[in-house]
C-alpha cells in the first residue's frame, strides 16, 4: 500500500521526511547509524523493506553508514543523479521510492561498491543473536 505525502509527513520525523521524500542529505557524522555496529538488518524507514545486513556494513570514514552490498538487489533502485554539478548514482527503495543515498565504486572487495546511505532513511532491526547477547548483558 502506497502512502500519501501527508501520511509520510505525519509518520516521519522532519529529517526522515526531508531525506526520504525530498532527497535531502543529513550532515556527515550526525546520523544515528553512522557509527552503529550491532548485528541485524537495516530497513527502509518508510516501508520497512529489508535493505542491508550488518555484515555488509563497513567504516568508510565518510560519516554516513556504508554497505558493500544490499541484502536483496531487487530492493534497491539506482537512478542517475546530476544534481549539485556532479554525476552520481542515487539509491532509492524499490518499494516506496524513498531516497536512501548514493552508491560509489570505491568500496571493499568483493563488490567494490560503497552504498553511502543516510541514517534518516533507515530503521534497524536487531538479529535474534544480538537480542540474546544483549539480554545476557542486562542480567
Amino acid at each position: 500500500m502506497k502512502k500519501t505525502d501527508a501520511e509520510y509527513k505525519s509518520a516521519l520525523s522532519d529529517i526522515e521526511y526531508k531525506v526520504t521524500r525530498e532527497a535531502a542529505t543529513e550532515r556527515p557524522f550526525t546520523g544515528k547509524y553512522w557509527d552503529h555496529w550491532d548485528q541485524g538488518q537495516y530497513q527502509c524507514v518508510c516501508c520497512h523493506t529489508p535493505l542491508f545486513m550488518s555484515n555488509t556494513k563497513f567504516d568508510a570514514g565518510c560519516g554516513w553508514p556504508s554497505y558493500s552490498a544490499p541484502e536483496n538487489t531487487a530492493a534497491i533502485q539506482e537512478v542517475k543523479d546530476t544534481s549539485h554539478g556532479m554525476i552520481r548514482t542515487e539509491v532509492r527503495c524499490s518499494n516506496c521510492n524513498a531516497h536512501l543515498g548514493h552508491v560509489f565504486e570505491d568500496g571493499p572487495a568483493p563488490t567494490g561498491l560503497r552504498y553511502c546511505i543516510n541514517s534518516a532513511s533507515l530503521r534497524f532491526e536487531p538479529s535474534d543473536l544480538a537480542l540474546k547477547t544483549n539480554s545476557k548483558d542486562e542480567s
